[in-house]
């Protein structure tokens, strides 16, 4: 069922990277594509976000990460869920000394899944999992995001009769 959108994924790009705490800790969102199903992100090293010992400072590189799950689960659900980060971990696995990349895919498995576990009206906390990358390959953090999920009442109780509206149509 398409969805409509109220924010293009190229505005969506766009806008984020101009966002302070972006803009100022050398995030910068490279790509989203036009379902709202992957996204990639760049944090460069410089000189206000470099730690102590001249690496990645551990929040900038929290904060690369923190709102694409949510977001995406958000964009692909549409406006029928209550859709929040509940959760986080991470953790840091070698010093980030150069640009690192981080890449959210989320697949149609996963929004099967969030849709089955929410079908009766119930909550699912659902775990998301992310790898930052150096430039070679190498594995700088994971981190686990948790997102929570809630179908809006009117959207639990079309779901449950087997006529879910379609997004974007009046009662």
């Amino acid at each position: 069922m398409a969805r409509r959108r109220t924010l293009s994924a190229t505005t969506f790009r766009r806008g984020i990277n101009l966002w302070p705490p972006f803009l100022f800790a050398g995030i910068k969102v490279l790509a989203v594509d036009d379902a709202f199903r992957t996204a990639k992100v760049r944090l460069r090293l410089g000189r206000l976000n470099r730690n102590w010992v001249g690496t990645h400072f551990g929040g900038s590189i929290f904060s690369m990460t923190d709102p694409f799950w949510m977001l995406l689960v958000m964009q692909n659900l549409g406006p029928g869920y209550y859709v929040w980060d509940s959760a986080a971990e991470i953790e840091f696995v070698s010093p980030g000394r150069g640009d690192v990349f981080a890449e959210f895919v989320l697949t149609d498995d996963r929004l099967a899944e969030i849709r089955e576990l929410t079908a009766d009206g119930s909550k699912a906390l659902v775990w998301f999992d992310t790898e930052v990358l150096a430039s070679d390959g190498s594995v700088v953090a994971r981190v686990r995001k948790q997102v929570y999920v809630r179908p809006k009442p009117e959207q639990a109780k079309s779901e449950q009769a087997g006529q879910a509206e379609p997004v974007g149509t009046a009662v």
